[in-house]
């Protein structure tokens, strides 16, 4: 009730203010071997085979249009290019941009896979990485084997966004921290099949507050979520929606808070570090012609988008804590909203 309560409270808030290597079962060369066969399926030769592991899965699109501009006023998006994850965010746009080299959902997913499977080994050198690579943690630069690095377990459940043309995922996760499962986000990007950018936010206990309150985090639910969201799974064809609508979604979203819990299904339910479960349109609205109040608006800086899955995921910073939020978005309505928050003086991003 306490948590429920909270949760309650934080929404009002929103709106007021707007393993070890043996546990793991998979060594470095088991690891090296699965992103080589990934990348051979991609019809490129690893540029560092020397490094890691993993499977695969598929890919998204639908109608519900809508602009990314902050005028509020319902259009459908045209012309201009997608901005790539780890850059700044833009307005919606429809014209795809041309796809990395050896870029592949088979190589972001055994990407991604592996990357937590070297978490749990604390053996970041079973990853490729890029000469120019940064890691991040709760907004903090990092060094390689630093922070969760260092007391992460075996990864217990994940779901995750493969966006092939900002060549990026991002992952909603429960990884053990010592002997507590807290909620690990995840964002990667590759350049010419290495990590150049990883981005964690680990939500230990007291990690998310508003106005000195704390909310509690509930793994289970996490999980769970994937019996009734079904976050990997396929979404048919005549269902999806394209990348500029998910995205114009999200960045009205943010923008537009809390003025814009538009396009909601009856079922969709919104997790905040899995704590509580309310209805997404809980102290929102659908006001697509008022702007909101200064204080409320929210600035999206990155964005990852899996139309086959119809996951799409924005970044932005709220009130003290660094945030992704994750939809799952077909038939132009969004089925859940989860997101994930910890608290940071910046993104280490921006």
């Amino acid at each position: 009730m306490r948590s429920k309560h909270l949760l309650s409270l934080g929404l009002v808030t929103l709106c007021s203010v707007a393993c070890s290597k043996d546990g793991t079962g998979a060594s470095s060369n088991q690891a090296a071997a699965g992103i080589a066969a990934a990348v051979s399926d991609a019809g490129t030769t690893p540029p560092n085979a020397a490094a890691n592991s993993v499977t695969t899965p598929a890919a998204g699109r639908a109608s519900t249009p809508t602009s990314a501009a902050t005028s509020g006023s319902p259009s459908v998006p045209t012309g201009g290019a997608t901005p790539q994850a780890g850059g700044p965010a833009a307005a919606s746009s429809g014209a795809p941009a041309a796809q990395p080299t050896g870029c592949s959902r088979e190589l972001l997913q055994a990407t991604t896979d592996s990357f937590y499977t070297a978490l749990a080994a604390h053996d970041p050198t079973m990853l490729p990485r890029a000469d120019t690579l940064k890691l991040t943690e709760n907004g903090m630069t990092i060094e390689p084997g630093e922070g969760l690095w260092q007391t992460a377990g075996a990864v217990k459940y994940k779901h995750t966004a493969l966006d092939t043309e900002a060549c990026s995922t991002v992952s909603e996760s429960v990884v053990p921290d010592g002997s507590m499962d807290i909620p690990v986000g995840l964002r990667l990007k590759l350049v010419d099949q290495k990590l150049s950018e990883v981005e964690m936010i680990a939500v230990r206990p007291g990690d998310y507050k508003v106005f000195g309150s704390s909310f509690p985090s509930n793994t289970e639910a996490i999980a769970a979520s994937k019996d009734v969201v079904k976050w990997e799974e396929i979404v048919p064809e005549d269902q999806r929606n394209s990348r500029a609508e998910i995205q114009d979604w999200l960045d009205k979203y943010f923008r537009l808070f809390p003025r814009y819990g538009c396009n909601l299904a009856d079922d969709c339910q919104r997790l905040e570090n899995g704590g509580g479960s309310f209805e997404c349109n809980a102290a929102l609205s659908c006001d697509m012609d008022a702007m909101p109040s200064e204080r409320g608006a929210l600035t999206p800086r990155t964005f990852v988008i899996d139309i086959e899955r119809g996951i799409g995921v924005g970044f932005t910073m709220f009130m003290g804590n660094t945030d992704f939020h994750m939809i799952k978005m077909y038939g132009g309505e969004i089925h859940a909203v989860h997101a994930i928050l910890g608290a940071a003086e910046s993104s280490g991003w921006d």
